[in-house]
């Protein structure tokens, strides 16, 4: 049976203003035999994550509509003139292609414009890094991009910035929820669009970012001697396809090939399952089109183009996917060894990661005594940093172990296409002193040790499955285990209740970071655990790492089949 309060919130949308079609999506709903859609549409209104407000589209407070999307954005609206009073508010807004976008797009700038905020609104789709560096750029208080980032093709949603040009932190984040718990229905919001206070952000504006993009090179003459190097790329049917080959083109790379079944925008992903460049499947046509003309590097790009992944051929000469934490590795490798060549490490630098991404970036770090900062998960924890340490010290390079990279700080978000040119780069440095990047890394792991990381990413849906995975959590909080597969943990860190126990002698003591739902055991042979629901999906993840040394470039494959091992056992525990 129903719960009569999910019935009485269904009822309340079906006798508000909102047009036909949703009316009768809400009849058939409470008319099904079958009740689960409605309850998931209504027992829950829809919440901002580390991402910001993301769902499946459909009729519902617990769905993506244009009135869910106007309520939140009412909310932001009403938050950002409690926050600039006085003040001319303006507010940047940009969408990828995903389905429903550019409805969403405008139906956040129309309700922005009814209550008095001027809109700078893309002609046209561009990606998120643009949308950080257009809030920046034209010294906008807030901005939106609508996007449901690399879900699957029923997603969609918008994140959220303040005026530095990152996503929304405490307390902002926090107080937009409170304005957007205080629209009670959808007659709350002011649609009544003022087109008068909506400027377009014209194609021009593509040169002011590639500009900017062009600055970040640290070797434009190896770059020269290698703009023939074959690369493939794919913006995956998003919003990168036309400036991932702009950025690798001021780089100084000429040699583009684009994958033409994925360059058309196209929010159905037809020719891939999940639209998410961390999925080998979502590069089959990349390679296969790399195998064609014999590129030297893939690169590819979810559909809003803030994460990016790279496939370079091996020792082998087989095509290989590097991961997150590799490409991560190799940036900051990249980047801190240039520094130190051209005299540029004065102490006065940093970079930052989060806390589940591989610990080979603060070893890197701290190898070229560059400060290295460890935050919680959400590239808006790293944008955080960045702003605290503006004008005082340079941020070099950033990111996350999910494909999400950031080098400079003129945007404040993962920047995909940025990180494309610079991988390109890496590849063209280091062909030229006849190295593969496999060679690179292994020269990385001989100096700080070979990490290796493994996801478990188990997906629970609706009402019964958040309640599991929190269930879930308590349960290792209310029973902590003493061992993982037979190995001894020796710490555990509970971000959520802000404490670190020491499991060899039984002590307590404060975690001086901001409360999460995260908690990571780690094991006397230098593996750690990590267990964090999801804040934008409906999953519990569980990332793995692992470590030891590696002895010489020839052990380089079977120190990596042991530690895979060590990762498959570790597993078993958790599935």
């Amino acid at each position: 049976m129903t719960d009569s309060s999910i019935i009485n919130k269904a009822e309340a949308w079906l006798n508000s203003n909102i047009d036909e079609k949703s009316k009768q999506e809400i009849k058939d709903l409470l008319n099904a035999p079958d009740n689960t859609d409605l309850i998931d549409s209504f027992y829950k209104d829809l919440e901002f994550g580390t991402g910001g407000l993301r769902g499946l589209m459909g009729v519902g407070s617990n769905r993506i509509n244009v009135y869910t999307i106007g309520m939140a954005t009412q909310g932001l609206a009403n938050y950002l003139k409690a926050s600039f009073p006085g003040e001319e508010i303006s507010l940047a807004i940009t969408h990828d292609s995903r389905i429903n976008n550019t409805l969403f797009a405008e139906t956040t700038a129309n309700v922005l414009t009814a209550n008095g905020i001027k809109v700078k609104y893309f002609r046209e789709m561009r990606p998120t890094p643009m949308l950080s560096y257009a809030i920046r750029y034209y010294g906008c208080q807030s901005g939106v991009m609508v996007t449901a980032s690399h879900n699957p093709k029923e997603y969609n949603g918008y994140k959220v910035y303040w005026d530095d040009g990152g996503q929304v932190v405490s307390p902002h984040d926090k107080n937009i929820i409170l304005e957007v718990l205080k629209i009670k229905s959808i007659d709350d919001v002011n649609w009544n669009k003022n087109d008068a206070l909506k400027e377009y952000i014209e194609e021009d504006f593509d040169l002011f970012y590639l500009n900017e993009v062009k600055k970040l090179s640290m070797s434009p003459l190896t770059n020269l001697a290698e703009k023939d190097m074959s690369i493939v790329f794919s913006p995956i049917h998003g919003a990168s396809g036309k400036m991932v080959p702009a950025a690798l083109k001021v780089f100084g790379f000429e040699n583009i090939h684009v994958v033409k079944e994925q360059i058309e925008p196209d929010g159905n992903f037809p020719t891939v399952k999940y639209p998410n460049p961390e999925e080998p499947e979502a590069l089959d046509l990349s390679i296969k089109l790399a195998k064609e003309i014999n590129a030297e590097l893939v690169l590819a790009c979810d559909p809003d183009g803030d994460r990016y992944a790279a496939v370079v051929k091996n020792e082998k000469s087989e095509y290989e996917l590097l991961n997150g934490n590799q490409t991560g590795a190799l940036i900051i490798y990249y980047l801190l060894s240039m520094y130190q060549e051209q005299g540029r490490l004065t102490g006065n630098q940093f970079t930052v990661s989060t806390i589940v991404t591989t610990g080979l970036l603060g070893e890197i770090s701290k190898g070229f005594n560059v400060p290295y900062y460890d935050v919680l998960t959400g590239f808006k924890n790293i944008a955080a940093v960045i702003l605290a340490n503006e004008g005082k010290k340079e941020f070099i390079a950033g990111g996350e172990e999910s494909y999400g990279f950031l080098v400079g700080d003129f945007v404040r978000d993962k920047d995909g296409v940025s990180a494309c040119a610079i991988v390109a780069e890496i590849m063209a440095y280091y062909k030229q002193k006849n190295m593969n990047i496999i060679d690179v890394l292994a020269e990385i792991y001989m100096e700080y040790g070979f990490y290796k990381e493994s996801l478990i990413s188990i997906t629970k849906k609706g009402k019964d499955g958040a309640e599991q995975i929190q269930e879930l959590m308590k349960g290792f909080r209310t029973n902590r285990p003493k061992s993982i597969n037979g190995i001894a943990i020796s710490k555990i860190v509970d971000v959520q209740e802000s404490k670190v126990y020491d499991m060899t002698d039984g002590t307590e003591s404060v975690l001086d970071l901001e409360k999460s739902n995260v908690i990571q055991f780690y094991l006397e042979d230098g593996s750690k655990i990590s267990a964090r629901p999801s804040g934008t999906e409906p999953k519990i993840k569980y990332y793995i790492s692992v470590n030891e040394k590696l002895p010489n470039r020839e052990a380089y494959r079977a120190t990596e089949a042991s530690l895979e091992a060590k990762i498959n056992a570790l597993k078993k525990f958790f599935e």
